[in-house]
């Protein structure tokens, strides 16, 4: 999930624990680092990161 946020200009700022705190301009979203992310937790990454799901699968 950390790659194709990246591919789509994100950059990390920090990372705390098992979240990356990432931004790109104003836009910034905290994404867990697990093995696997339920499909609300995906949802809510991509909302605080104002990206589609279509923009998201285009990035993988």
């Amino acid at each position: 999930m950390v790659r194709a946020l990246e591919r789509l200009g994100f950059e990390k700022l920090r990372q705390s624990g098992s979240h990356v705190i990432m931004r790109r301009d104003s836009k910034g979203c905290v994404v867990p680092l697990h093995s696997e992310v339920k499909v609300g937790a995906l949802a809510g990454v991509l909302r605080q990161a104002d990206i589609s799901p279509d923009e998201f699968i285009a990035a993988l």
